[in-house]
């Protein structure tokens, strides 16, 4: 028998080992055990089984690369699995007196198992009020004062750790999420038909779009006003900036106008005299649009063709080149394809990665890659779905039906592959008439109920690592 192996022979053969075989070598002794635990191999672990895992979501927490590694490879195993009360705790949500408008996490969706990780998320609703909520509690935080009246909108900043809400008359208001403390206010000449958060590198903004198609870009969290443009006289706007947030794309709702695409740092710093750089994209009578989220300025649009017959989605991937005189928009087209014709208009559209976009029509989720290669299909609900969810992970939809249904994400041969994983049940449908909104985070998804009463409520579940459930017995 030859001479045992030193540390750096066993690093060497460790380093070709994936994590059961390397805890089953921490059993054998002293020696194997210290050098399985060695930071170096459970970080590689963790970013070849994680992409986007990052160096700061294990250093700026307590817990080391190996514990990472386990409590997130739990929680993707409860998540896929859904079992109640086993991987997941349901709790329904009441406080608001209308409906609530719209739902955001304030929370980071990081993946930190450091033991103080939480999920939070505020609420707008019609009864003039935006709250707080801890779903890992289950229970309020803090709820704002009566405003005069009803929110119709919500955006939020989770590393500013500001909530920013619009009312039906165009009153925007930034509130404190720690404490609710209203901080700024600014007043827009009609009512908003958008809002959208941006955290730009040369700082944060807001973009508010108002009903007669003006867009204003506003400072935060002061809202001191940037710039005011026209975008679409006389037409309410939708809005979305891309992943880089060097751009913002409009939309004029509603009509067959041309959307347009500005470029964000003529927003946050006009010129005297001289309109923001933009260029109106050579389509029409534009339906939906989305940003890959992979790509830094890859858009994709469901339109019809210059018949006005089919609905076709087109990709487009966007440029700025600086000259002596001026900043030009470049838009390059790299894929188009028209969508079956038995496949209703798609009612709503997000991104996946690079090359994938998901499409629900009715009651069905789609998934087509850019060049038009249809990937899956799903079914899985029996009323239409309300609302779609899309991170790296996971995708949940809401329907009317209510439930919300997850899928998780697998690696394939060259395209992901979406799996159907199982449902989670709402209320009761004496008492709810189907979820209309979901969201998720890490740990958590959360989905708003709607009453038959014309209220709602948060209906949350929290996925469970098992050291939450010792802790609990022991309690």
């Amino acid at each position: 028998m030859g001479p045992p192996l030193g540390v750096h022979e066993l690093l060497h053969v460790f380093s070709f080992l994936e994590a059961r075989d390397l805890l089953r070598a921490a059993q054998v002794d002293k020696v194997w055990n210290e050098v399985s635990g060695t930071k170096e191999l459970w970080r590689q672990l963790c970013l070849r089984r994680w992409s986007s895992c990052k160096d700061s979501q294990v250093t700026r927490g307590t817990q080391t690369w190996k514990q990472y590694y386990l409590c997130r490879s739990e929680l993707d195993f409860r998540v896929e699995s859904g079992r109640p009360e086993k991987d997941f705790v349901c709790k329904a949500l009441a406080g608001h007196k209308g409906e609530i408008a719209k739902l955001a996490y304030i929370s980071p969706n990081e993946y930190c198992f450091d033991r103080r990780e939480k999920s939070v998320v505020c609420t707008a609703s019609s009864d003039g009020t935006v709250r707080a909520w801890n779903l890992h509690a289950g229970m309020e935080i803090w709820s704002s004062p009566l405003q005069p009246d009803a929110l119709v909108n919500l955006v939020t900043y989770p590393q500013l750790q500001l909530v920013v809400t619009v009312d039906a008359q165009g009153l925007i208001k930034v509130w404190e999420a720690e404490s609710g403390r209203e901080s700024a206010s600014f007043c827009l000449p009609t009512h908003s038909s958008a809002l959208e958060a941006s955290d730009h590198p040369e700082g944060p903004f807001l973009l508010a779009a108002c009903a007669d198609g003006t867009l204003y870009t506003l400072t935060v969290p002061g809202l001191q006003l940037l710039s005011r443009v026209s975008a679409f006289p006389n037409h309410p706007a939708s809005l979305l900036c891309s992943p880089d947030c060097q751009w913002v794309f409009t939309l004029a709702q509603d009509s067959d106008l041309s959307p347009k695409v500005f470029h964000s740092h003529s927003l946050l710093c006009p010129l005297e005299d001289e309109p923001p750089v933009s260029t109106a994209l050579p389509i029409g009578l534009t339906s939906k649009a989305c940003w890959v989220p992979d790509e830094a300025a890859r858009l994709v649009v469901v339109h019809r063709d210059d018949n006005g017959v089919q609905w076709v989605v087109t990709t487009y991937e966007l440029g700025a080149k600086k000259s002596r005189d001026a900043m030009n928009v470049l838009v390059q087209q790299i894929a188009t394809f028209n969508l079956p014709d038995t496949m209703m208009p798609p009612h709503l559209m997000k991104g996946h990665g690079s090359q994938v976009v998901l499409l629900v029509s009715g009651s069905e989720l789609v998934l087509f890659t850019i060049h038009g290669l249809r990937l899956a299909a799903f079914q899985d609900h029996q009323q239409p779905i309300t609302s779609l969810c899309v991170d790296q992970s996971r995708v949940v939809t809401s329907s009317f039906d209510l439930s919300l249904r997850v899928y998780m994400w697998k690696k394939g041969n060259k395209f992901p592959v979406l799996k159907s994983c199982y449902h989670l049940l709402g209320g009761s449908h004496r008492w709810a008439s189907g979820f209309t909104q979901v969201e998720s985070d890490s740990m958590s998804i959360v989905g708003v109920e709607a009453r038959s009463a014309g209220t709602s409520i948060l209906r949350s579940y929290y996925f469970q690592l098992q050291r939450d459930l010792d802790k609990e017995q022991e309690t």
